[in-house]
């Protein structure tokens, strides 16, 4: 009966469903240790004196059908309806279905099913008699053990599909028996006017009767959103209470960028990486390639050439400077030289007549260039 809080913000429905299940639970830890007694009497039975055992079956019967009929008890009604049928109902509404053909006044009593509880109470009060009844006439006191047997499967029976029931709602399961009207409202949502597509939809039981829900809409570029919002909060408000619905744009059809265009930074933070060249040849952004000798400075065919100071093959011809080569036996001496294609030397820099330096950066002095003015 509580608002919700900033810490429960469903309410505090659930510790109704808590309550159930721990109830349910301990009943049928109750049955079990009934189970285990029953089975070490039956090894030595007692004699068994029955006292006024018939007189407090039918007052204890009384003060149930009271308390069932007359108190409203929400969450065990509401359970008990959520909840699949038992051994004993199945059993009780085949023969109900018979008498109803005899006295179809009886319908509305007997059918669907019958209460659980008040079920419950009727079949343990007809064998609490029916034992009361055998151990005065024959003095059969083993009837004692089974009577008490069979009350407590009775019991377990009817009590787990409820404690499955509770328990299913602790987890937040969607409840199995409204699945049927989810799916015909979420037909009915998808089919509403600028809805495109209804997704990630999540439904789950609060507490009895009470359940909550969430659900993704998306919608297209014209559709108006509270319209639509409207809409789907209407078709399932009926069913879904605590609804969360999250509509959004469609963001398939986009506008394509523009070529070339960078994507704005925001304030602060770094600006866009420019993007790298495009090659003109081939359309395709140019790759940036190793350094030249790779990542080491030794001379070779990219290095520059290495200049000597002091020696000058040619001269201008405005100064009448001449130069000659070396003898052959000069040139045969130091090896074959390497022909130029026709194309002289340039004026300054180490040719193929003139010996390399033994160690880079180390200048050689010319020794095969004579020169005359």
């Amino acid at each position: 009966m509580k608002k919700p809080t900033a810490a429960y913000t469903f309410g505090f429905e659930r510790f109704e469903v808590l309550a159930v299940f721990a109830t349910t639970v301990l009943i049928q830890l109750g049955a079990l240790f009934i189970l285990k007694e029953s089975i070490e009497r039956f090894v030595e039975q007692p004699e068994v004196h029955t006292g006024r055992l018939l007189v407090g079956t039918f007052v204890a019967l009384f003060f149930n059908l009271l308390t069932l009929l007359s108190v409203e008890n929400k969450p065990f009604t509401c359970v008990s309806e959520a909840a699949s049928t038992n051994c004993l109902q199945e059993h009780v509404a085949d023969l109900s279905r018979s008498v109803c053909g005899l006295v179809p006044g009886l319908s509305s009593v007997l059918l669907p099913r019958m209460n659980p509880f008040l079920l419950l109470n009727m079949a343990a009060s007809l064998s609490l008699c029916i034992t009361y009844t055998l151990i005065e006439m024959d003095n059969y006191n083993s009837v004692d053990t089974a009577s008490a047997v069979a009350i407590a499967l009775m019991t377990f029976g009817t009590m787990y599909p409820m404690s499955v029931c509770s328990g299913k709602a602790l987890l937040q399961t969607t409840p199995s028996h409204l699945i049927g009207q989810l799916d015909k409202l979420l037909r009915e949502v998808s089919t509403l006017d600028g809805v495109l597509e209804v997704r990630n939809e999540h439904f789950w039981t609060v507490g009895f009767g009470s359940l909550a829900g969430s659900i993704h809409v998306r919608v297209g570029r014209e559709a108006g959103e509270q319209m639509v919002l409207a809409h789907v909060t209407s078709r399932l408000q009926s069913l879904v209470a605590p609804l969360t619905v999250q509509i959004f744009k469609d963001d398939w059809i986009r506008p394509s960028p523009v070529p070339g265009a960078l994507p704005a930074a925001p304030p602060g933070a770094p600006g866009p990486r420019p993007p790298p060249p495009v090659d003109v040849l081939t359309s395709t952004p140019a790759k940036p390639g190793p350094p030249p000798e790779f990542s080491f400075h030794t001379p070779g065919r990219s290095g520059q050439p290495l200049l000597l100071p002091g020696a000058q093959a040619y001269g201008p011809h405005s100064l009448g400077l001449e130069s000659h080569g070396s003898p052959y036996s000069a040139a045969l001496s130091q090896g074959w030289a390497r022909p130029h294609l026709g194309r002289p030397p340039a004026p300054g820099y180490r040719t193929a007549y003139s010996p390399a330096p033994q160690r880079y950066g180390a200048h050689t002095p010319p020794r095969h260039f004579s020169y005359r003015s």
